[in-house]
């Protein structure tokens, strides 16, 4: 019988269509050949690699799900292998183009005119407009609907007032989508760089998502004009609709963050000989990797049929959760395990996985915390909220 692909257990890799595998090896040699040469020292550093950016949009990845205005026109499980692959690089690079592409250019899509499409999508697409997701506050992000943020009417312009916290890519953002109360219920706006009023601070001093930009957003009498306020949704339902497509790239992110891991301790323990054996000969370090397997293997089947169900438009926001909350723990505890096999030499970033562990404390935060998606579970069980 032939080996089994100790990374692909269940043999996913038969279950998906040639351009999936197309897709998912091309941006795999991608991270080996040009991301995971830069990202460690950005880690170090505690700096964005904006040189990729290019690469990334020249590789069709930023808005790939989308149809028309330069964007690729994936389906569902391309664009979460995508996610994949740049996590196995590192959950910055991953969250680079999650925002971009789920949080900035979807809404924009779904929500907005034609005119806007026309006007931002195409740019976004080739990595020339960046974008940034204004939605959780400093006073608590798992409670949207208590949003300080406002908007008001004047003439022909919205006024906008408030702040945001911990939005990835603001530094760098050249546009904001931002969610604001009204007096006719929340709405979203386009904020463009240099509007008077608007500033963008970077959050520092950050032990995880080092190699991404985590910033500060504040609107102090910001006048934005109609033309910039995305005019087909009202309420909550936008820029959770957001939050879901962007959470469905997450559950795929953290298989690859787990691989990367799992990949490094297997060939570590094969390398290393303590007692006069390699590692990977003892019973306890063999149980270890095998519950990593397994757990891998679990999150690959949860994934592919949550994306399988959302290309036949059937996915539902609590199918996600689930995937969500599994999937990320899963790579967490992976990340951790690993970092331990590594004895001192899983402290330095020479290794990947304490980087990866570090950047996965965030990854389980947003997007939802992990309790929120519990309880999101237990309420479909009991049909009781227990927010």
């Amino acid at each position: 019988m032939a080996k089994l692909n100790p990374y692909d257990l269940y043999d996913i890799d038969s279950q998906l269509t040639e351009e999936e595998r197309m897709i998912r090896d091309s941006v795999g040699r991608f991270v080996d050949e040009r991301a995971l040469p830069l990202i460690p020292e950005h880690f170090d550093k505690g700096t964005f690699p904006k040189e990729l950016v290019t690469e990334v949009a020249d590789l069709g990845l930023l808005g790939s799900s989308l149809e028309g205005y330069g964007c690729a026109g994936l389906n569902s499980v391309s664009y979460g292998l995508i996610c994949q692959e740049l996590e196995r690089g590192d959950s910055g690079l991953r969250s680079f183009v999650s925002v971009q592409s789920s949080l900035c250019m979807y809404p924009i899509y779904a929500y907005g005119s034609e005119e806007q499409r026309e006007r931002w999508l195409p740019g976004m697409a080739k990595g020339e407009i960046i974008g940034c997701f204004g939605l959780t506050e400093p006073h608590g992000g798992s409670d949207p609907a208590n949003m300080k943020t406002h908007a008001k009417r004047d003439g022909d312009d919205w006024v906008i007032n408030g702040s945001k916290m911990w939005i990835t890519n603001g530094n760098i953002a050249d546009i904001a989508v931002v969610w604001a109360r009204t007096e006719e219920g929340i709405m979203g706006f386009v904020l463009e760089k240099g509007m008077p009023g608007f500033e963008a601070r970077a959050i520092k001093s950050k032990m995880s998502l080092r190699a991404s930009v985590t910033s500060e957003l504040y609107f102090d009498n910001v006048r934005v004009p109609e033309a910039n306020r995305l005019p087909n949704v009202k309420g909550l339902k936008g820029p959770l609709g957001c939050l879901t497509q962007a959470r469905y790239g997450i559950t795929w992110g953290p298989i690859g963050s787990a691989i990367a891991c799992l990949n490094e301790v297997v060939d570590y323990t094969s390398d290393r000989e303590l007692f006069g054996r390699p590692l990977a000969a003892n019973q306890a370090v063999q149980l270890r990797l095998a519950e990593m397997g397994r757990q891998i293997t679990l999150a690959q089947l949860l994934s592919l049929r949550l994306g399988r169900l959302k290309d036949e438009g059937k996915m539902q926001p609590a199918q996600v959760s689930l995937a969500k909350w599994n999937n990320v723990r899963m790579a967490l505890d992976i990340a951790r395990d690993c970092r331990d096999l590594l004895g001192g030499s899983g402290i330095t970033t020479e290794y990947h996985a304490i980087r990866h562990m570090l950047n996965l404390e965030s990854v389980i935060t947003y997007e939802g915390t992990e309790t929120v998606h519990q309880l999101v579970i237990g309420r479909e069980l009991t049909g009781i909220s227990a927010f």
